[in-house]
């Protein structure tokens, strides 16, 4: 028989499963506690029963005397009270001489029978005045009896005395603790059951709501979030990072949307160049003059296209964590110096004064190659973006409590206006007042990730019209000798070469 598919849902479901464990462990732990509180009880009565046989025994020897040979008892008959307490006293009881010659003995007593007479005279003899012994017996109906036997001492006569009391009710009340008691474990178990089934589903309820919150989230609706409940809790845990999942996913949908855009626009305008250059090639061109100048122009468009792809090729690499980091430390003031004089000529050609102030001291690791991209392209900006007569200022000191290396470009170029500041570093963005053959807007973007990647940071101050200040800050390596010194050797080979 095929069952709904409901049915099979549910029973394969979390919340089914957390119920029926809740039951199964909540059932072993009541089973286990009906048992223990059984054997503690029944032990109870048990010290509780031999306390009781111990007193009797005692009292006992307050009303017996044995005179002539016979076992006497003291009491007032005319007290109720007394008379009833002797005869419980005497339901079960036996007394002998130190002969084993039967003095008293009940018909309670004789029921469970008689010892030989040269057993209780062995008893007599092995027992001390100070000693009690408790047995067990059963009568010829089954019942139990507790017996307490022992010398009991009268001026210089001894004597034996047996004294029992029935353990019916020992029994009894155990058994009927535990007819009650698991009885009543059926009605726990189902009424737990349906509170396991209700706390079950009230917990799983944030894990259905992040479900359903999946199952509705797509590339246009990525705006859900699930409220937390204030417990902080492991569900409330669990629905705050689903709500930073979807916050990371909507940065990178963004992203990933502003990329296309972008890319696609950068890409039509050489390829749109291109065409046209070639079509007027086609209709209008009548020499070879115009065929190689429509050529040229549309070689420089095609240039201008692999400089992009490759810029977006790299960023992506980079990105995407394909582009792996080689660190080792190094004396920065060497890069920067390198660099720095292949931008002089530039910079000459510009009518711009570059000057470099580099501590010899500053130790970072990094990449050689990703940190002098990252020294290119904010010389290369400055360069680009000063006029004629301008400055350009290199720095690279230690920070004022010497744990960061800083790395300052400052020139006096035209500047940034404050509304561009936070884009800069964005993909594609350029300064709409700037020259547009003057970049791809991609040069920023990759060094902001050179920064992130050597785990530093980058500022940017700017005042249109006077100049603009970039601020890169790298941790100190922590010195290592034989690579600096490699390091320094390196370096006076090269300007040996030189």
């Amino acid at each position: 028989m095929q069952l709904p598919p409901k049915l099979v849902s549910a029973v394969r479901g979390l919340r089914f499963r957390l119920t029926i464990s809740y039951f199964a462990i909540f059932a072993l732990l009541l089973i286990v506690i009906g048992l223990y509180f059984r054997a503690n009880l029944k032990e109870t009565l048990d010290y509780r029963m031999r306390e009781i046989v111990e007193e009797e025994w005692a009292a006992v020897r307050g009303y017996l005397r044995i005179e002539n040979g016979h076992a006497v008892w003291y009491f007032d008959p005319k007290d109720p009270e007394e008379s009833s307490f002797v005869e419980k006293l005497r339901r079960i009881i036996l007394v002998t001489d130190a002969s084993g010659q039967v003095l008293e003995a009940s018909n309670g007593y004789r029921a469970l029978g008689l010892e030989e007479r040269k057993i209780l005279q062995s008893r007599f003899s092995m027992a001390s005045a100070s000693s009690r012994e408790f047995v067990v017996r059963s009568n010829s109906k089954g019942d139990r009896v507790l017996v307490c036997a022992g010398v009991a001492r009268q001026a210089k006569l001894q004597y034996y005395l047996a004294i029992g009391h029935s353990l019916a009710d020992n029994a009894l009340i155990p058994d009927r603790f535990t007819w009650d008691y698991f009885t009543a474990v059926p009605l726990m178990l189902i009424l737990t059951g349906l509170i396991g089934w209700l706390i079950a589903g009230r917990a799983l309820s944030p894990v259905n709501d992040v479900a359903r919150a999946a199952q509705r989230m797509s590339g246009s609706n990525l705006s859900i979030r699930i409220p937390t409940r204030g417990s902080g809790d492991e569900l409330d845990n669990l629905i705050e990072t689903f709500n930073r999942m979807m916050d990371r996913l909507k940065v990178n949908f963004d992203q990933m949307r502003q990329f296309s855009t972008d890319a696609s626009h950068e890409l039509r305008t050489p390829l749109t160049a291109i065409r046209g250059q070639l079509e007027v090639a086609l209709f209008t061109a009548t020499t070879a003059d115009e065929f190689k100048d429509a050529v040229v122009n549309s070689l420089q468009d095609v240039e201008q296209l692999s400089n992009i792809v490759r810029a977006l090729l790299m960023l992506s690499h980079a990105e995407t964590g394909q582009l792996v980091l080689q660190k080792s430390p190094m004396l920065l003031a060497n890069v920067v110096e390198d660099i720095a004089d292949q931008f002089q000529i530039p910079a000459e050609e510009a009518k711009v004064q570059l000057t470099v102030s580099a501590d010899k001291e500053v130790i970072v690791a990094v990449d050689r190659v990703q940190i002098g991209r990252l020294i290119s392209n904010l010389l290369s900006n400055a360069v680009k973006y000063t006029p004629p007569g301008g400055k350009i200022q290199t720095i690279l000191r230690f920070s004022p409590n010497r744990q960061w290396a800083e790395f300052i470009v400052e020139d006096t170029g035209q500047g940034i206006a404050e509304l561009h500041l936070p884009h800069i570093f964005e993909r594609f963005y350029k300064v709409p007042d700037a020259n547009p053959e003057k970049g791809l807007g991609l040069g920023l973007s990759f060094v902001a990730w050179i920064v992130k990647a050597h785990g530093g940071t980058i500022k940017v101050k700017s005042d249109f019209g006077v100049g603009t200040r970039f601020e890169v800050t790298l941790p100190i390596a922590i010195e290592n000798p034989t690579a600096i010194v490699v390091e320094k050797k390196r370096v006076k080979t090269l300007k040996n070469h030189s």
